[in-house]
């Protein structure tokens, strides 16, 4: 795969990386259900030995667990193979497993280095403030955080769900390496301000969900939405629920179609549409399995065309309408 530079790092990195959201398994309040380790660690070396050269993980992910997993997904890799780490800070939890924001500094301090201890790694190559929240600790947050770049714990900084106002306040303290926002054809707010404002200040974009939390990937079906578990948050997502759901699964059979054409799966096309968009450096991908690992890994390497761009578009018109 073709690799592209980060934002202001030295870092190049593939246009898709391994996503361990769901890699965190079950029993917190962003679930996605339960998850067997051996899976997830069998799809993070799947997922290496195809080329992604970089891993996007959070502390909060099964509240600690995913950094584990991922820390024995890399265990016995020799130095030189391994992929860039990247993990968030911000989002904490108290012993009963509820979790808040939190943007003061001996709190984010605090967070690195339990990072730092899951991993099992001597420094994060990219740390990032998960979600601006509380709003009012933005600047403390990002001074932190430049501060353990300063320090040599973290190697690049960056930040997660921020639009392009809070961006320039944390702008004003120190350069961003990077964002990463949701987006994808069904999710789009990004477009209007915060993507213009990544491009013209030289942030790179890693982008998260683009197949929609699996709604976008052919392998949802209205069978499988009724079937999911209280334990998975998208169960109380409105896109997996009528009258939305039968709209959305419509789109999918329309992008499969245009992936047929070129041995594609949906999910592919789906992560590459958002990779067309001049401001997006690169997409995560998440897959529980190695199976799932191959379903995707395509989007890494192939384009769609300006016309089944415009195909795409009159899809999603007709999805609004």
């Amino acid at each position: 795969m073709e690799k592209r530079k980060l934002g202001n790092s030295d870092m190049h990195i593939t246009p898709v990386g391994y996503g361990a959201w769901a890699t965190g398994g079950g029993g917190w309040a962003f679930s996605w259900g339960e998850q067997d380790d051996k899976d997830s660690i069998a799809a993070i070396r799947r997922a290496l030995e195809m080329g992604m050269n970089w891993i996007d993980t959070a502390a909060v992910y099964g509240l600690g667990h995913s950094e584990e997993v991922v820390a024995r997904a890399l265990e016995g890799i020799p130095a030189a193979d391994r992929p860039y780490v990247f993990t968030k800070c911000e989002m904490v939890w108290d012993k009963e497993g509820n979790v808040t924001g939190n943007l003061k500094a001996d709190s984010i301090r605090r967070e690195c280095e339990d990072s730092l201890r899951r991993l099992k790694i001597d420094t994060i190559d990219l740390y990032q403030i998960h979600w601006p929240n509380p709003e009012e600790d933005i600047e403390e947050g990002w001074s932190t955080v430049v501060e353990l770049q300063k320090a040599g714990k973290v190697r690049w900084i960056g930040v997660s769900n921020f639009n392009a106002e809070q961006m320039k306040r944390a702008q004003k303290i120190a350069p961003i390496t990077s964002l990463q926002p949701p987006y994808s054809m069904m999710r789009r707010a990004i477009e209007e301000s915060t993507l213009p404002h990544a491009l013209e200040t030289g942030v790179g974009v890693i982008v998260y969900s683009p197949m929609q939390s699996g709604l976008l990937t052919g392998a949802m079906t209205k069978e499988r939405a009724e079937a999911m578990g209280k334990d998975d948050w998208r169960s109380r997502n409105p896109e997996f629920k009528e009258p939305k759901l039968s709209k959305n699964l419509d789109l999918v059979e329309g992008i499969r179609a245009i992936g047929k054409r070129h041995d594609r799966s949906p999910g592919e096309v789906a992560i590459a549409w958002t990779l067309n968009h001049p401001a997006i450096t690169a997409a995560i991908v998440g897959a529980r399995n190695p199976e799932q690992v191959d379903g995707i890994i395509g989007a890494g390497e192939w384009r769609l065309t300006k016309e089944e761009i415009n195909e795409i578009e009159a899809l999603l018109e007709k999805r609004n309408s």
